[in-house]
């Protein structure tokens, strides 16, 4: 056993394994004996002692396959890198436990939530699972585009009959309405009780409507009762009332297209801003088409036009690449345009909410096969909605996986003793009752009449219109249930070791966040002495590069361009040129004094950078003309700390956490078992 510090300076030997054919593997595998299948019982020893817990090579190599071998992760980490990462991480977690960080009733509260929720597919019934995964893969071969009419209808008890009634005969009439003719948009205006529907204004900004259209989606984007809705109408129908948990909605299906999966596309963006006379949707459109004329038929210059004209200057430096998306988390006058792209070939100006968009497709996944999808579609199954199968079935296996055995003769005394206090709501056990007596057992756990006593207690009501005994035999029978149910989830994690895993995945990472805001984020939120000191002494590390400051004469007016050059060519300052426009009343003139760094502009990019320099640049697109003036060339020189204060501070919360590792380092000595590490390390060589 090394130290961490020992082991973090040795070289580690790598093996590479060749397999000269699949003959000799098949043979190899044949004669290996028991013995040495046995010796993967490696993976039990401790690979890892944190102060004086003991981590096994088997419960790293889980987290490890998990979260970097089997999943989609760009930057994959060796063996040792990933130990680092996991050693640093355990450190933090077992801080927080010696705090007992995970006795705070808010820890509780939140660990239970999820607890719950990651325990709810292990109630399921396994048949109607895989009819649901099929059912699913079928649904995601189609991107559906629909719109609906909502009418609200509390699904819970607080609905009457009568109100369910109501709201369902509301949702014909309205159906009846669009059968005849009525603009179904119009009538979700009208009507619909989503009220992106219709047009509103949020903190002073106007939001068009919807008019009921969803946009696109694909399976599981919708509640299971809408999406099957969605599904089982034909493009262009309208559907009856479908209920889901909000309350009725009629559906109309206005396309289903091949599925696109996840999408990579680029964009040209240019913003509307009626408020903006230089931005106006008249304005913008003509840019854009003028724009979408200047792009090469074979994209050339795409990149070029990208950086010269895009509003999206996230995007800008990436040639316009949004990040990857599915059909559901973009506008759909978007998600319309990509469908009708070949990739690499892009789109005449596409008008959304937003402004104008000029699309270049890049790709899309589409959909994988059934093996290939089956394992992501079971977990999403399991965890929706749709996994409401029948609790009697799962209550039966339960019962078998349990060794439910009940004590009927027990059972059937004691309900005889029940008198009618139980239907009035008061329960009084009758004398000489044995309750220390065993109703039924989960393998080696007895459930009592005590027991049994304390959930009539906890459940009964007053039900006038039940025999006592009828209502003493339903109690029970949800009392078995119950117990059922609290006893397998009381078991989980040791009946499945990827259920164990998750939870305690989500043990730690609660634990984590919780102690790193307290001694990392929130700290270096409050700490501005100590940023600034950093700063200081860190200040070379935050470099501008090669800079200049400009002025920039913006120019809307054909008219004034010639004063404006006038104007500039003078040896005047920013403030004097703005004066002097202003005191004219040059009309679409507008003055600004930025400064650069090489890349950030096409136009600053290809001027002369030398003090003095005036370039007129004429759009070729529109009716505007830039006039640029280089004022002064400053070398690199260190940002100033407001400038810096975003990374600085991220930097600084960084040096905390080192500095705080380090402690803990020292708090809870750190030893690796180097020949099981080898052995791990084997595993993955190839």
């Amino acid at each position: 056993m090394l130290s961490f510090r020992a082991r973090s300076a040795r070289k580690l030997k790598k093996t590479k394994y060749k397999i000269v054919n699949m003959k000799k593997l098949l043979v190899l595998l044949a004669v290996m004996t028991p013995a040495l299948l046995f010796a993967q019982g490696w993976k039990s020893k401790t690979l890892v002692t944190i102060g004086d817990k003991n981590i096994s090579a088997g419960e790293f190599m889980e987290v490890y396959e998990k979260n970097n071998v089997k999943s989609e992760v760009i930057d994959k980490k060796d063996v040792d890198e990933y130990l680092d990462m996991f050693i640093n991480f355990k450190l933090k977690v077992t801080e927080a436990e010696s705090l007992k960080m995970d006795t705070l009733p808010k820890f509780i509260k939140e660990y239970d939530g999820y607890r719950k929720q990651l325990a709810k597919p292990y109630f399921s019934n396994e048949a109607a699972t895989e009819k649901l995964v099929e059912e699913a893969y079928e649904r995601m071969q189609w991107d559906v585009n629909a719109s609906h009419i909502l009418i609200r209808c509390d699904i819970h008890t607080n609905a009457t009959p009568a109100d369910t009634l109501k709201a369902y005969n509301k949702a014909l009439e309205l159906r009846k309405r669009i059968l005849k003719g009525e603009d179904f948009g119009d009538v979700a205006f009208e009507a619909s009780n989503d009220p992106s529907a219709r047009d509103t204004t949020v903190n002073g900004r106007f939001y068009k409507g919807n008019r009921g259209n969803l946009g696109y989606f694909t399976v599981f984007d919708m509640v299971y009762p809408f999406e099957s809705g969605a599904y089982n109408t034909k493009e262009g129908e309208l559907s009856m009332p479908v209920r889901s948990d909000f309350g009725y909605h009629i559906i109309k299906v206005n396309s289903k297209t091949p599925a696109c999966g996840t999408i990579k596309a680029a964009h040209i963006f240019l913003i509307v801003d009626e408020k903006d006379p230089e931005k106006t949707d008249s304005l913008v459109r003509a840019k854009a088409y003028n724009i979408y004329n200047e792009i090469d038929k074979d994209g050339k210059n795409w990149d070029l036009m990208v950086k010269k004209y895009s509003d999206d200057k996230g995007s800008v430096q990436h040639g316009g690449m949004l990040t990857p998306f599915k059909v559901n988390q973009i506008v759909p006058e978007f998600i319309a345009a990509v469908k009708e792209l070949d990739v690499n070939e892009f789109s005449e100006p596409v008008k959304t909410s937003y402004g104008y968009h000029i699309i270049k497709l890049v790709g899309k996944s589409g959909v994988k096969s059934f093996e290939d999808e089956k394992e992501n579609i079971t977990k999403r199954v399991e965890k929706d909605a749709r996994a409401k199968v029948s609790d009697e079935a799962v209550l039966k296996r339960l019962k078998k996986e349990n060794k439910f055995k009940e004590n009927t003769k027990v059972k059937d005394a004691f309900i005889a003793t029940i008198d009618s206090t139980l239907k009035e709501g008061n329960y009084v056990v009758a004398e000489g009752v044995d309750t220390n007596k065993t109703l039924f057992k989960l393998m080696k756990k007895e459930y009592k009449i005590s027991d049994f006593i304390e959930f009539i207690k906890k459940n009964e009501s007053k039900q006038p219109f039940m025999s006592e005994m009828a209502y003493a035999y339903q109690l029970y029978d949800e009392f078995v249930k119950e117990s059922v149910f609290a006893y397998e989830d009381a078991h989980l994690e040791e009946k499945y070791p990827d259920f164990k895993l998750l939870v305690q995945e989500y043990h730690d990472g609660i634990l984590l966040f919780d102690l790193m805001d307290k001694v990392v984020w929130k700290k270096a939120e409050v700490d501005t002495a100590g940023i600034r000191t950093f700063y200081e002494e860190n200040k070379n590390d935050y470099m501008w590069g090669d800079r200049v400051k400009t002025i920039i004469i913006n120019v809307n007016n054909a008219d004034n361009v010639a004063r404006a050059e006038e104007i500039a060519r003078q040896d005047l300052s920013f403030d004097s040129i703005r004066a002097i426009v202003k005191a004219e009343s040059l009309k679409g003139v507008t003055v600004k004094s930025p400064y650069f760094q090489k890349g950030d502009n096409v136009d600053i990019d290809e001027t002369e950078w030398v003090a003095g320099t005036v370039r007129v640049v004429p759009s070729t697109v529109d009716n505007t003309t830039k006039i640029i003036k280089i004022l002064e060339v400053r070398e690199p020189e260190p940002k100033t700390y407001r400038e810096a204060r975003g990374v600085i501070i991220s930097a600084y919360q960084a040096k905390l956490e080192e500095e705080w590792l380090n402690e803990l380092k020292a708090k809870y000595p750190v030893t690796v078992n180097e020949k099981i590490l080898e052995k791990v390390e084997k595993c993955y060589e190839n």
